[in-house]
């Protein structure tokens, strides 16, 4: 008999007169691991939040029953639910660096946890805070205790998230997308951890998520939510061998696959941008004269070509310095040394006026699309930003109506140029960066990590609009990423950033069916891939 540690009967959570969770109903077994999947927006996130009472003051929740084992949640008054939380509950955030105190140090961050749910003596605080560094394998735990949020990488910071989480021994781990933004290494020893655990606690784990295929390698059970309901809900095994439900076929058709780079290379053409020798260093200072001591050679000696009308995707691990690379490129940070050639002109050594009227032939589309627009324009000012300041002969008339051919081409009505970025999804917001690269006419277009915090449904629709968009056009991309199965999907040629040097160069199909370099290899063998049993 497996013993139900959650039970959820028809739960509803509304803004207003809005249901965005919708009547929907759901166990978890202790000890196991349940998933919920969907696209952004489906209602996951808030599910989760709505257990633990952490919704908006506007939200309103109805359900039938909330039960944790023989506790009625519904009934538990607020003073003995914030004991509850976390104690019996651990929640994972998506994303550490906001949900860290940026100006605690991490032994007191995770001992805030401690002294609210038990009465240890100082000593024991400390030495309970080094064995949950230790647990989630931090390297060198007792040099960590002392430093903050910023001073840590992104996996590490995940790490310490999980180690809060984890401080009182919760019965329920809730992970909310607590590996999206990481690269596929870190993201498999993240999984690997939570994993290692749950085996030697016991405790059940949530797992949030909209990456299907790192569901199947983790998951026991599955729901599948589509806008504000569940639409599927059974065994992981049973649904990614049979899925029974139109949306979840639809997910699993549009996960990227590295299987898609078997496909017919394009013909030869002249290259578009040359770089060679490109260094981008940091220096290191000490002492009181602050002197320079060494280097942080963040892109060390790098050389490569990217061919008119093709692909060249640059991948590796989180500091690897890709995107470094692609903003030296464009100039946007200095670089040591090296020659950058478009078109046969040298880029690196343009100055003022002739390098701003050059950056209408390369542009770049950043991983974050809100971050990367003003808030307070309209979208259609977004857009046409660029071509006043790069195009200034020409007239408004003009401008406005490349907007709405603009729009038009990135699939999004007219009227979104009278709408202010929040006003749209995570996935209209990357259309409306792309329309902005596009609107003065490049030939290269550098994109960095531009579908690495969508959804599966999204991202394919993306690489799809990329894609025919360098068909209609001939735009050369430089795609910064770290997922592979992306790669597949879009990219001509690869390349393999490790510690700022490229090491493997080659045809996409060539490097990852036949990857030469141990990291490479590495890399590859860490990409989670849909897991179907046979029955």
């Amino acid at each position: 008999m497996q013993n139900i540690l959650l039970s959820v009967k028809n739960l509803t959570v509304a803004f207003n007169d809005k249901k965005v969770v919708n009547k929907i109903s759901f166990e978890i077994i202790s000890g196991k691991t349940f998933a919920l999947v969907g696209e952004s927006g489906s209602g996951k996130s808030l599910t989760a939040l709505s257990i633990l009472r952490l919704l908006p003051a506007n939200a309103r929740l109805k359900a039938e029953s909330i039960r944790l084992q023989q506790q009625e949640l519904l009934t538990v008054s607020e003073l003995d639910f914030c004991k509850l939380r976390g104690s019996r509950v651990g929640f994972i955030f998506q994303d550490p660096m906001s949900s860290l105190n940026p100006v605690m140090t991490i032994s007191e961050q995770i001992s805030e946890v401690l002294n609210i749910h038990f009465s240890y003596a100082k000593s024991e605080v400390k030495t309970r805070v080094l064995e949950l560094l230790q647990q989630v394998e931090i390297p060198d735990p007792q040099r960590r205790l002392f430093e903050y949020p910023h001073q840590l990488s992104g996996g590490q910071r995940q790490r310490v998230m999980i180690a809060i989480a984890l401080a009182a021994k919760p019965d329920l781990l809730i992970a909310d997308e607590p590996t999206t933004a990481l690269d596929v290494t870190i993201q498999a020893q993240i999984l690997q951890l939570l994993k290692r655990i749950q085996q030697q606690t016991g405790m059940a784990l949530w797992l949030i998520s909209h990456d299907l295929a790192l569901v199947s390698t983790i998951a026991d059970t599955v729901a599948v939510m589509q806008a504000g309901k569940i639409v599927e809900n059974t065994e992981s095994q049973q649904l990614f061998n049979a899925p029974q439900h139109a949306y979840t076929k639809k997910l699993l058709a549009a996960l990227p696959a590295l299987e898609n780079c078997l496909q017919q290379p394009k013909p030869e053409q002249s290259p578009l941008l040359k770089v060679s020798g490109f260094k981008v260093y940091y220096p290191i200072y000490q002492g009181v004269l602050k002197r320079v001591v060494d280097y942080v050679r963040a892109v060390d000696g790098v050389d490569f070509e990217l061919q008119q009308g093709k692909t060249l995707a640059l991948v590796g691990e989180s500091g690897c310095g890709k995107t470094t690379l692609g903003k030296a490129l464009l100039n946007l940070i200095p670089a040591t040394a090296g020659q950058v050639l478009l078109e046969g002109q040298r880029l690196d050594e343009l100055k003022g006026e002739a390098l701003r009227q050059k950056r209408a032939e390369i542009q770049i589309i950043f991983q974050d699309p809100f971050a990367s627009m003003n808030p307070r324009m309209l979208v259609g000012e977004i857009i046409a930003e660029g071509m006043k300041a790069l195009h200034s002969h020409r007239c408004q008339a003009d401008i406005d109506e490349k907007v709405r051919h603009l729009l038009q081409q990135v699939d999004l009505p007219e009227e979104s140029s009278l709408r202010y970025p929040h006003e749209f999804s995570g996935g209209q917001r990357q259309r409306i960066c792309i329309a902005r690269s596009l609107a003065v006419e490049p030939k290269l277009i550098v994109c960095d990590e531009p579908t690495s915090a969508l959804d599966v449904s999204v991202q394919a629709q993306i690489i799809a609009l990329l894609k025919d968009l360098q068909q209609q056009q001939g735009i050369s991309y430089l795609f910064i990423t770290h997922d592979l199965a992306v790669v597949a999907e879009i990219a001509d040629e690869i390349a393999v950033m490790y510690q700022g040097k490229i090491i493997e160069q080659g045809f996409v199909k060539q490097v990852l069916n036949n990857p030469q370099h141990a990291y490479s290899q590495k890399l590859l063998a860490a990409v989670p891939k849909l897991q179907k049993i046979d029955a």
